[in-house]
């Protein structure tokens, strides 16, 4: 099945990109280093991400002394949105109502989790969150 064209990070490089956005930039080292016993990779794996993000255009990149330092571009919240909104179009047919259904009728969502929701949304009414 083909992507829908807003999502774009594998498992890999969303683990990646945490890093990123805990560290800063960060050198390759420091990536793999980031990435914990979860995922023990090869410096080279590290590396040849890295590069796939950058051609992706997903992080930018900078030479320090002889090592490349990477650093996001893609923001989490950016990434949050594309990721939420690929899972809406292609589970609930365009329909975040059918989400929160969905969250709501597997008891992920409980009374409790609802009404701490409502008093989020709440606050936040009058300011948006939103990026550019």
């Amino acid at each position: 099945m083909a992507r829908h064209p807003s999502s774009g990070l594998t498992p890999l490089e969303l683990d990646i990109m945490k890093v990123l956005w805990r560290e800063g930039p960060a050198s390759v080292q420091t990536v793999q280093e980031g990435l914990g016993p979860r995922r023990k990779l090869a410096y080279n794996t590290v590396q040849t991400m890295l590069n796939i993000l950058w051609r992706k255009g997903k992080v930018r990149r900078k030479q320090h002394d002889r090592a490349y330092h990477y650093a996001p571009l893609l923001t989490r919240v950016r990434a949050i949105r594309e990721a939420v909104g690929d899972l809406v179009h292609r589970l609930f047919e365009g329909s975040p109502e059918d989400l929160v259904m969905s969250l709501i009728e597997t008891r992920q969502l409980t009374p409790e989790r609802i009404e701490r929701l409502a008093a989020l949304f709440e606050e936040r009414k009058g300011g948006s969150r939103e990026e550019p």
